[in-house]
């Protein structure tokens, strides 16, 4: 039953009670947890401002990802990844999984539906979620009063777009690395790829795929794995040697595979962070490279290393350390925010 409150003004004429959690975002987690509460019988609700689950891997990949970690790190809680999927799953694989994931615990999430707020009333003990859901022809707002809320919208939800001087003259093709599909329309391109993460190496190995003259900025530093080591997935082998080794010792083992297999990276303009991968990673959030042939292309020249950006002018960028190159696109590999801050209060 709804509780009595002594504040009208708490309730709107449009409110919605919740007998259970209200969980914000339909990706893995957000289904992850749908499925957790449905097994105990725990009734909830599920707001996804995109059209459909997994929006980030089904609206903003591209077309060659897969999974860079093994399927058993990846797989949700009761429903294991079918047999015949590969170790590594591609991104229709993964999506694919999700659906059936989604089908299979009878999850039905309410879709074009945005949370414009969320309000904690510490008298009555209750969450105040407001939103506009645009499904219908005209938008429409609700609130949801519920005990519990769960934040499911991951890192990823925004795109982070720096600002760099002249690049409004730039006259050239601009992109965020969310937008990126295939290097097949970058063929025989000189490509700006700002970012040395994960997306940028892999954005940068694609367009090398598709024939185009990628470079590559690499600003600060980064910690380059290989993906495996004698077969073995990188990540597996730290999760297994953290059971029974302190994080520094694991970090130390990591770098010297990663030197042994892939070589000295600063030679090619890679340098490492003082602190560990692991260690990065707890402390400041920030994931190593999981290398997947792309430095290959990096010692090859095929992939060129460049550093920061100082400003772009018609058709082409200067760089920091004076040299200009001509280029005909950029991609931004700038990576992403999560957009909590600006909705939970």
């Amino acid at each position: 039953m709804f509780p009595t409150l002594a504040s009208e003004a708490f309730l709107s004429s449009r409110c919605i009670w919740v007998n259970g959690p209200v969980i914000v975002g339909a990706g893995p987690s957000g289904l992850a947890v749908g499925a957790g509460l449905k097994n105990q019988g725990v009734p909830f609700i599920i707001l996804e401002r995109a059209n459909c689950i997994a929006s980030l891997w089904q609206n903003r990949t591209y077309d060659r990802l897969k999974l860079h970690l093994p399927k058993q790190f990846c797989q949700l809680p009761n429903f294991p990844f079918p047999e015949d999927f590969p170790e590594y799953p591609t991104k229709y694989q993964f999506i694919s999984y999700l659906e059936s994931y989604t089908k299979h615990f009878d999850i039905n999430p309410h879709f074009n539906e945005t949370v414009q707020s969320a309000n904690y009333n510490a008298t009555f003990g209750l969450w105040r979620v407001k939103t506009i859901a645009t499904g219908g022809p005209n938008p429409i707002g609700v609130e949801y009063i519920c005990r519990w809320l769960v934040v499911a919208t991951g890192e990823n939800a925004e795109k982070v777009v720096p600002e760099f001087e002249g690049l409004q003259d730039f006259g050239g093709h601009v992109t965020h690395a969310c937008d990126y599909k295939s290097g097949q329309s970058y063929s025989g391109e000189r490509v700006l790829v700002v970012g040395c993460g994960n997306s940028g190496m892999e954005v940068s190995l694609d367009l090398c795929n598709h024939n185009a003259n990628p470079s590559m900025v690499v600003r600060s530093s980064v910690h380059v794995l290989p993906r495996e080591v004698l077969g073995k997935s990188t990540f597996e082998l730290a999760v297994s040697m953290m059971k029974w080794l302190p994080l520094w010792l694991v970090d130390k083992i990591l770098l010297i595979l990663a030197h042994l297999i892939l070589g000295n990276t600063e030679k090619y303009g890679l340098k490492r962070p003082r602190v560990g991968p692991l260690e990065l990673k707890n402390n400041a959030g920030k994931t190593p490279v999981l290398d997947i042939c792309a430095f290959q292309k990096i010692r090859s020249g095929e992939i060129k290393i460049v550093p920061g950006i100082k400003k772009f002018s018609r058709g082409r960028v200067e760089l920091v350390n004076g040299e200009t190159l001509e280029i005909e696109s950029v991609i931004l590999a700038t990576g992403y925010r999560s957009n909590v801050p600006s909705w939970l209060k």
